[in-house]
């Protein structure tokens, strides 16, 4: 069988998050496969990582495996068909890659970019997070605060299952662009709801209701101050580099 990498785009709100589920079809991993399947292309497909309920991608990355029917087929054709055959998910590319390839365990550096601004509009609700992020050189301090490598434990959500929570942050910026603001997150991987919980923090210190001691204390395990996450509406898996 022959391996497909594919670079996607969707609509969170559209979903319960990426990963299948046995309790809902409303997955981006269950309405890809089951627009593969409908096509004579069974099996799993796999992510480049996991985004949870209401979460966006710009740049998520999969990988399946074509049957020898389609393995003679373009893979043209076949983005087309599965762009007809998706409500909310758009197939940006299609590429064949070397059958060792992983979407995940390849993956090099992870980016998220969280969009906000104090009051979405009515129509912005669902893609523009709703978000005070007070004075922008504190926020930006504390934001520095996560760069370099850590153990995250007291930043992600209880009940995640992991084997280790050290995670390395090459980049962690602020942006403002008009009446909008945007926080990019670069690393080599992330915790489950690691990016909202350090945004949310993030801005409690840039609005003077965390101290930046208290920020520390969190993130080196001392002591948990905070365990809120931002809202997801404003997240997007932005890009994956291999």
């Amino acid at each position: 069988m022959a391996r497909v990498k594919g670079v996607i785009a969707y609509d969170g709100s559209a979903f319960q998050g990426f990963q299948r589920q046995t309790r809902t079809p409303d997955t981006v991993q269950g309405a890809l496969e089951r627009a593969l399947e409908s096509l004579g292309i069974p099996g799993e497909v796999v992510g480049s990582g996991r985004t949870d309920t209401g979460v966006h991608a710009t740049g998520q990355v999969i990988h399946f495996d074509l049957p020898p029917y389609w393995e003679t087929q373009s893979l043209e054709k076949l983005r087309r068909h599965l762009d007809g055959r998706l409500e909310a998910i758009r197939i940006k590319h299609l590429a064949p890659v070397p059958d060792s390839f992983h979407a995940r365990y390849d993956a090099r550096e992870r980016i998220y970019r969280y969009l906000y601004r104090l009051r979405p509009s009515l129509f912005e609700r669902r893609y523009v997070a709703a978000l005070d992020t007070g004075d922008a050189h504190r926020l930006q301090t504390a934001l520095d605060c996560f760069v370099g490598t850590h153990d995250f434990g007291f930043f992600l959500k209880t009940g995640s299952e992991t084997a280790h929570n050290r995670r390395t942050i090459f980049r962690a910026y602020a942006l403002e662009r008009g009446k909008y603001g945007y926080i990019y997150f670069h690393a080599d991987g992330f915790l489950r709801a690691q990016v909202r919980m350090m945004i949310h923090a993030a801005a409690a210190v840039g609005r003077g209701e965390l101290s930046l001691e208290a920020l520390h204390e969190q993130l080196v395990l001392r002591q948990r101050h905070t365990t809120e996450l931002a809202p997801p509406q404003g997240l997007y898996l932005a890009r994956i580099i291999y």
